[in-house]
C-alpha cells in the first residue's frame, strides 16, 4: 500500500503578505519604499553653497514630506485601477489593494485626501511648490489613466516625476536652477526610465513572467538605444555645467573634479541597467554598495568645491 507523501507547507509567516504584515495595509498601499525617490529634491541644495541656510533646508523637507504625499495617492490610484491585472500578476497581487486587504473604494478615498493635503499644504506654503506638485499629480494621473499605454510619452510621464522633484527641491529652497542643471535632471530622468523599462522587457525574456502592455511594444534593442542616449548626454550636460556655471560660482577648477565621481556612478548604474537589474532604480540605490560609494563621493567632492 502506497502512502501519500504530504507536501510542506508554507508556514505562513513566510508569504511576501505575512512579511510586510507589521504595517497596515494603508500604509503599505502607499509604498513608503518607494518614497527613496523623493530624495531627489535635495540635488539642488549640493552646489547651492551659501545660499543653503535653515530656511533652505526647511523648504526642501516640506517638499520631500509633501512629495511623499503625493506620489503615495498616484500609486494609491494606480492600484486600484490596476486591481484586477495586478491580480493576475505573480509579484503585484500581493499589493494590498490586489490581494483585498484595502478596498478600492478606501484607496481612493484614501488618495483623494493626500493629494488634496499635499497639494493644497504646497499652494500655502509657497505657490510655486504647489504648482510643481499640481503639475506632477496631473501628469501622473494622466499616465495612470492613459499614458502608460503609449510608448515614448509614458517614458516622458516617469522620467518627469524624478525632474519634478528636483524642481520642486529648487523652489521650494528658494535656488536658481541653471539650464545646464536642468537638462542634467531631465537627462538623468530618462535614464533611469528607459533603464526600468529595459530591466522590465528582460526579465520577461528570460522568465516568461507577464510584462505590462506598453513594455511589449518596445525592443530592447530600442531601449538600449534611449539609455544609452540618455547616459551620454547627461555626462556632456554635467561636464559643461561643472565647467561653466560651477567653477564661475566658486572661482576654482576644483568643482571640475566632481566630474569623475559623476561618471563612474553613471558608469556603475548603467552595468546593473545592462543586466537587466534597473527595473527598480531605488532597490539599486539601497543595495550597490560600490554605487553608494561613488555617490558619497560625489556628494564630498561637490560639497568640498563648493565650501572650500
Amino acid at each position: 500500500m502506497s502512502r501519500t507523501r504530504e507536501q510542506p507547507v508554507t508556514p505562513p509567516s513566510s508569504t511576501p503578505a505575512a512579511r510586510r504584515a507589521a504595517l497596515p495595509a494603508w500604509l503599505r498601499a502607499m509604498r513608503p519604499r518607494q518614497w527613496v525617490k523623493n530624495v531627489l529634491v535635495l540635488a539642488p541644495v549640493f552646489p547651492a553653497g551659501e545660499q543653503v541656510g535653515l530656511d533652505t533646508l526647511l523648504g526642501v523637507a516640506v517638499a520631500f514630506a509633501l512629495f511623499c504625499l503625493v506620489s503615495s495617492s498616484i500609486y494609491l490610484v494606480n492600484d486600484a485601477r490596476d486591481v484586477e491585472a495586478d491580480r493576475a500578476h505573480p509579484r503585484k497581487r500581493f499589493r494590498p489593494i490586489a490581494a483585498g486587504e484595502l478596498g478600492v473604494r478606501a484607496a481612493v478615498a484614501l488618495a483623494v485626501v493626500l493629494a488634496v493635503v499635499g497639494i493644497g499644504t504646497g499652494l500655502w506654503w509657497q505657490p510655486a511648490l504647489g504648482v510643481v506638485l499640481a503639475v506632477y499629480f496631473a501628469v501622473q494621473l494622466g499616465y495612470c489613466f492613459g499614458l502608460k499605454h503609449e510608448p515614448v510619452l509614458e517614458l516622458g510621464c516617469v522620467a518627469s516625476g524624478f525632474l519634478l522633484r528636483m524642481l520642486a527641491g529648487g523652489t521650494a529652497g528658494g535656488i536658481p536652477l541653471s539650464g545646464w542643471f536642468l537638462l542634467t535632471a531631465a537627462f538623468g530622468s530618462l535614464f533611469m526610465a528607459a533603464g526600468k523599462r529595459y530591466g522590465e522587457a528582460r526579465r520577461g525574456e528570460l522568465t516568461g513572467e507577464p510584462v505590462r502592455r506598453v513594455v511589449q511594444k518596445y525592443s530592447t534593442s530600442y531601449l538600449r538605444f534611449v539609455w544609452t542616449l540618455a547616459a551620454t548626454v547627461v555626462v556632456t550636460t554635467y561636464a559643461l555645467w561643472a565647467v561653466e556655471v560651477l567653477v564661475v560660482q566658486t572661482g576654482t577648477m576644483l568643482a571640475t573634479t566632481t566630474i569623475v565621481p559623476f561618471v563612474l556612478a553613471v558608469l556603475r548604474y548603467a552595468v546593473d541597467v545592462d543586466r537587466g537589474n534597473a527595473e527598480e532604480p531605488e532597490e539599486i540605490a539601497l543595495h550597490d554598495r560600490v554605487l553608494l560609494a561613488l555617490a558619497l563621493l560625489w556628494c564630498a567632492s561637490l560639497l568640498l568645491a563648493v565650501w572650500l
